[in-house]
């Protein structure tokens, strides 16, 4: 069980260095509150059309598909049952569709309009699918997936590093404000930096424990649950302890202040794909508004 492999979260993709790799990460940064806001409000033909250009966009940078393969199969998986349980959850409203004056002589509707799409009651089980359900599947469904995808991939292709400096440059007129912007990037660095250790202390524990051989039936809830809780608390331990480490090596570097330790992580600089992703950005969000506009 290597959970830093099956579980790529927060962690860099070196190689191969893709064009994603290149772009500012103040552009990607756009692209990924695009991804993220895009779907509010809007149809569910635009909501699936943002789970298909992630793919393609992650098709097209070549972004080697062990890097993804475990997570976006549970992703997937988990993104199907949320859709499935959404798809017959009840919407509680009874919609029905009535002219409110007969229709004149010799007009007929064609397509007359259905709320209930489907319907079956065997008396034990009731399952029905409205337009509504179908849309809040849609919407549960593809958000988790634009959200928690779009952040992978965000994560895989650009460095702590260029996060930290991207924000930085991008929050820099909240100073004016006394708002501890170098701060918080820092911590948002340090943050991305930690989230390995994590996994590797998991992955060290787990694989303590199946090591053992513990007959998990035998030892009963009680004693599986005592188990369970003195891991709990070595794993805290060991996180406070590689935390306190961390914090001992900046002071021993002198880092104590930003303000007195600054350092460049990253040269920010503009170049001609940037500015194509910022165009094709701003025809992202010129289509969004005019045909993925949620249908009332």
């Amino acid at each position: 069980m290597d959970l830093l492999r099956s579980l790529p979260i927060g962690l860099y993709l070196e190689q191969p260095i893709t064009w994603l790799h290149r772009l500012d990460p103040r552009v990607k940064l756009g692209w990924l509150l695009s991804f993220l806001l895009a779907p509010i409000l809007a149809s569910a033909m635009w909501k699936l059309s943002l789970v298909a250009l992630l793919v393609i966009i992650s098709i097209l940078a070549g972004i080697p598909w062990r890097a993804l393969k475990q997570q976006m199969g549970w992703l997937l998986l988990f993104g199907g049952a949320i859709f499935l349980v959404g798809i017959f959850a009840p919407d509680s409203i009874n919609a029905t569709h009535q002219l409110r004056s007969p229709p004149e002589p010799g007009m007929e509707i064609a397509q007359p309009y259905q709320y209930v799409l489907f319907k079956l009651d065997t008396g034990v089980l009731q399952l029905k699918i409205t337009r509504k359900s179908i849309d809040n599947a849609i919407y549960a469904s593809s958000l988790i997936f634009t959200s928690v995808y779009s952040t992978t991939v965000y994560l895989l292709t650009t460095s702590p590093e260029e996060v930290t400096t991207g924000l930085d440059n991008l929050m820099a007129p909240l100073r004016r404000y006394n708002v501890p912007v170098t701060e918080i990037a820092l911590t948002l660095t340090l943050s991305l930096r930690f989230i390995p250790l994590v996994l590797e202390e998991i992955q060290n524990l787990v694989r303590a424990i199946y090591t053992r051989g513990i007959d998990w039936q035998k030892l009963g809830l009680k004693n599986s649950a005592k188990v369970w809780l003195t891991v709990s608390e070595k794993l805290l331990e060991n996180l406070l302890n590689r935390a306190e480490q961390i914090a001992i090596a900046m002071q021993v570097r002198g880092f104590t202040t930003p303000n007195t330790h600054k350092v460049d992580w990253h040269q920010l600089k503009l170049r001609k794909i940037d500015f194509l992703a910022m165009a094709v950005l701003g025809i992202f969000w010129t289509a969004r508004f005019i045909i993925g506009g949620q249908i009332v």
